[in-house]
């Protein structure tokens, strides 16, 4: 019963959120739509990725001296020169590994 009840869960949900892709003309929607809805992927993704760098499995705030604080820092100066959200990502994993790994 739990797996039927996930599984109807995620149909509902994905058919109401393509229903919104799917089927909204793009040219429906005004230019100032367009200009605030281009604002979405950078607001909602710090909201996921600093809960997982600043809180820890106990749900406490990390210490200052932790890796991921210094991984990300690498990550941010990098992706504020290189515009590369690939460049981006690997700079933040490689460095958070080589401070884990090697020092």
């Amino acid at each position: 019963m739990t797996w039927l009840s996930i599984i109807i869960a995620g149909i509902i949900t994905y058919f109401t959120r393509m229903t919104m892709v799917a089927l909204v003309d793009r040219d429906l929607l005004g230019e100032k739509v367009k200009a605030v809805l281009a604002y979405v992927p950078s607001a909602v993704f710090p909201a996921i990725i600093f809960p997982g760098i600043f809180i820890n499995e106990h749900g406490t705030y990390i210490e200052i001296y932790d890796p991921k604080i210094f991984g990300a820092i690498i990550a941010i100066l990098v992706g504020y020169f290189s515009r590369n959200v690939i460049a981006t990502i690997l700079s933040g994993l490689f460095s958070y590994w080589i401070i884990i790994f090697l020092l």
